[in-house]
């Protein structure tokens, strides 16, 4: 999935228009105008992957911003991966054969763990199970219900079920830009063989580095580029050379 690690720019969508939450909550969103524009921009700038979440979708349970997203998806040739209201099997799949390179599961894969499963049989590649993490419990449905589940135990059960990766959001840090927490990305490292994607808190390009450094294979960045903390091309730098 990550052959080297890989700074990947996030692209969440409400309203039709690219923003960024505080830990998750509507009404602290920041808006940095529209989609299409920030994906090409972010390609522009060397991203590989995109990461695409509609935001609405999170919370609501059903796909809100599929024209925007799908905009995207026409406008550039990076590999994509997308969540957000992605609740059945069907809807994955045929994400996936639109051109979707990942689909992102969250409530859905908390829900049916079989989902996970039923997907990776036909794209064994196509499966990012999304483990969102407050005070060290997995959350759903826009991170706003607690599960019980412990995150390094979920992470091992969806890999035995075929997820090709683990998407793990610190949302106790996530959209604060105050920094990251490493130790509960290096206990999912620990625990699952498949690629643990980082999201959440990262400020400054040391924080890019030491989430590589706690065995990420990639991390997410967005109100960080978004506020002009550092470029892409920094980040990428950053990386590439320590």
């Amino acid at each position: 999935m990550f052959p080297s690690f890989e700074v990947v720019p996030a692209v969440d969508v409400q309203d039709g228009e690219v923003v960024q939450l505080v830990q998750g909550e509507r009404g602290t969103e920041k808006t940095y105008g529209d989609p299409v524009e920030a994906a090409e921009r972010w390609v522009d700038q060397g991203a590989g992957t995109l990461h695409l979440v509609d935001l609405d979708g999170a919370f609501e349970g059903e796909r809100a911003n599929a024209p925007a997203i799908d905009a995207i998806l026409d406008a550039v040739d990076v590999t994509v991966q997308l969540g957000g209201g992605i609740r059945t099997a069907a809807d994955a799949i045929d994400l996936l054969d639109r051109g979707v390179d990942r689909v992102i599961l969250g409530t859905a894969a908390v829900e049916d763990p079989d989902i996970v499963a039923e997907i990776a049989a036909e794209y064994p590649d196509g499966v990012l199970v999304s483990l969102d993490a407050k005070d060290g419990e997995v959350v759903v449905s826009g991170w706003t219900e607690g599960t019980g589940l412990d995150p390094a135990e979920a992470a091992g059960r969806y890999e035995e079920l075929g997820a090709a990766g683990i998407l793990f959001t610190d949302v106790d840090v996530e959209g604060r830009l105050d920094g990251v927490q490493t130790e509960p990305v290096r206990r999912l490292v620990q625990a699952v063989d498949i690629p643990v994607v980082a999201s959440g808190g990262v400020a400054t390009l040391d924080d890019v580095r030491a989430l590589r450094d706690a065995g990420a294979a990639a991390v997410v960045v967005g109100s960080a580029l978004y506020e002009g903390r550092f470029t892409l091309r920094e980040a990428m730098a950053a990386v590439e050379s320590s």
